[in-house]
Parts: structure tokens; sequence; C-alpha cells
């Protein structure tokens, strides 16, 4: 019971943790400017983690890779705790479950990033965030907006982005498990 319950605090800090470098990565990646509240709120909780790494990691090529590999250190320290509860040390375990980890953060986070602008066109396509969610997804969806033509007035490459994500998802994961 209290290792379920370990485990769910240390999963979800993670995740967030994890989530919010990733999210940094790519907004700087896709070079969008986001709105202040949430650039204050990434960066106070990212600054931590990041500047250590950014003395080791300088940005190359327009990359905060200090982000990328902070995120990917959270991962590896994730399953850490969560092997060390369990008393499972196995340097390939550990491997592959930490990358399988951030790999579902990634395409989680797409999909999420995906979905909420979705439903923005639906519900407000004018609110102040989704001009920032837009530019985000854009990288994904402007080469299936040269394949796939609107439909009326309806634009299916969100749903081609996701179901091309959910495909590769599961690519990744079998290519995972042969390696562990």
């Amino acid at each position: 019971m209290l290792q379920n319950i370990f485990s769910l605090i240390i999963e979800t800090i993670a995740s967030v943790l994890g989530g919010v470098l990733l999210l940094r990565f790519w907004i700087q990646a896709v070079r969008v400017r986001p709105p202040q509240q949430l650039a204050q709120f990434i960066f106070t909780l990212s600054d931590w983690a990041v500047k250590p790494l950014r003395r080791l990691l300088p940005g190359v090529g327009g990359y905060d890779w200090a982000s990328l590999i902070g995120a990917v250190l959270v991962a590896v320290a994730c399953i850490l705790l969560e092997l060390g509860v369990r008393s499972a040390f196995n340097a390939s375990l550990i491997f592959s479950l930490s990358a399988l980890l951030f790999f579902q953060w990634v395409f989680y986070g797409l999909i999420a990033l995906l979905i909420i602008e979705a439903v923005f066109s639906w519900v407000n396509p004018h609110a102040p965030l989704a001009p920032f969610v837009r530019a985000l997804n854009e990288p994904l969806l402007r080469p299936l907006r040269r394949i796939i033509p609107l439909v009326g007035s309806v634009d299916l490459s969100p749903l081609a982005a996701l179901i091309l994500l959910r495909v590769v998802h599961l690519l990744v994961i079998y290519l995972i498990s042969i390696v562990a």
C-alpha cells in the first residue's frame, strides 16, 4: 500500500517536471514566445535543473539540450526510485524503462497539444493561448497539411497526426521491448 502511494507521488512529480522540461525544449526548438505567465511558470519550475546542466551542455544549433537531457535524467531518476523501492536494479531494465517513460512523455505531450488545439478551434479559436498552441503544433501539422486537403472547411491533419503519433508510439514501445 505505502509502496503504491510512494510510486504515485514519484511518478506524478517526475511526469510534471519531465513534461515541463520537454515543453521548455519544444518551445525553444520551434522558436515560439510563450505567454508571460506560462513562461514564468515553466522557467520557475525548471531553472533549478536546467541552469546547472547548461554549464555542461550549452545550446547548440538553437536547441536547449540542457532541457532535453534534464527530462531524460528525470525519467532515469524516476525509474531508479521506483526500482529502488522494489529492490530490482538491472541496468538493461533501467535503460529500457527510462527510455519508455521518456518517450511516453514526448508522445503524450504532443497528443495533448493536438487535443488542446482542437478544443480551442471548437470552443474559442481566439483564446489567448490558441496562437501559442497552434505555433507549437505547426511543425507536426505543416507536412500533413501539404498532403491532406481540407474536407469542406475541416482540417483533418490533426487527426492524421494523432494516428501517426500513436503508430510511432507503438513502434517505439515494441523496439524498446526488443532491446530489453
